[in-house]
């Protein structure tokens, strides 16, 4: 027996674990197993519907270690794909929902959309749910301030590097993870070696070009950060955007390691100096200001 919710749960934000806490909440209430019931690939790229434009909040490795972390009982995820887009949502919660997790009870989010329904209302598809046998609670908005929290809201402030904002939608510091490529090696001469990131995710929302204070992680050991996003205007002309960051206090070689970043708040935008000396100098005072903003690295907990 279960109590089970349905989403792809991008980012696992604030909206999402208000629905989730009350999945944990039903189903302790109940005696029965929490299920969060999620889906891979994004549906938008299996039916190529502007697949092209699509970025994630969260990998599926980083999703499923969110909801884990709140208590759920049990993740399943269903692989997307073009046959399972034709489910109805009466199939897919008969099949899926009812006879495979044992699930009686559904708990909903306030734009729930289930099944191959596009014109299907929310009090539709409770009266089917309940025609199922499964009994149904619907979990209103989460609304901060007058905005309701939405992946959507979170990508776009995102894209405009407003850090502040989605962390706070979030619930969490947005990160990156990924793996310590070789870069240019250009910041080693100026005296600010960096670690060029590659993302594990290719499908990820990268901020917009700017410095960012980050905390980073790699090699088991938390540690304060500067990070530039964008394509290096003073060292010349990139057409590829790169993600480096400065580790402060940190001189260790850690190319094909595993790197993680949390992005705290941007300093500044990505501009182009007019000299190397003159970016040394701005690096130095970035890494003044890190120092004073961010408290003690041994204090900070990763997500």
């Amino acid at each position: 027996m279960a109590v089970v919710s349905t989403g792809f749960f991008d980012g696992v934000h604030l909206g999402h674990r208000k629905v989730l806490d009350r999945l944990c909440s039903i189903a302790a209430e109940r005696g029965e197993e929490s299920i969060a019931v999620t889906f891979w690939p994004h549906p938008r790229n299996v039916l190529q519907q502007n697949a092209e434009a699509l970025r994630l909040l969260t990998g599926i490795e980083e999703k499923s270690r969110l909801i884990t972390a709140l208590g759920i009982d049990r993740i399943e995820v269903i692989p997307f794909t073009k046959d399972f887009s034709r489910l109805s949502a009466e199939q897919f919660m008969k099949r899926y929902l009812v006879e495979r997790l044992g699930a009686t009870a559904l708990v909903l989010g306030y734009d729930h959309r289930i099944g191959n329904d596009p014109s299907l209302s929310q009090t539709d598809l409770i009266a089917k749910a309940q025609s199922l046998g499964l009994a149904t609670e619907r979990v209103g908005e989460y609304d901060m301030g007058g905005v309701l929290v939405s992946s959507t809201k979170i990508r776009n402030v995102l894209l405009k590097g407003d850090i502040s904002s989605a962390n706070r939608m979030l619930g969490y510091r947005y990160a990156l993870n990924g793996v310590v490529v070789l870069g240019n090696r250009i910041g080693r001469t100026i005296g600010f070696p960096t670690a060029n990131m590659k993302n594990y995710e290719p499908l990820k929302v990268i901020p917009a070009d700017g410095v960012y204070l980050v905390w980073v992680k790699t090699c088991g050991v938390i540690y304060r950060g500067i990070c530039n996003i964008g394509r290096r205007p003073t060292v010349g002309k990139f057409e590829e955007r790169t993600i480096e960051t400065n580790i402060l206090d940190f001189n260790e070689d850690i190319y094909g390691l595993d790197i993680s970043l949390e992005f705290e708040e941007k300093v500044r935008d990505e501009v182009k100096f007019p000299s190397l000396e003159a970016l040394s100098k701005q690096i130095a005072r970035d890494k003044a200001y890190a120092r004073q903003r961010m408290n003690d690295p041994s204090k900070i907990i990763f997500h």
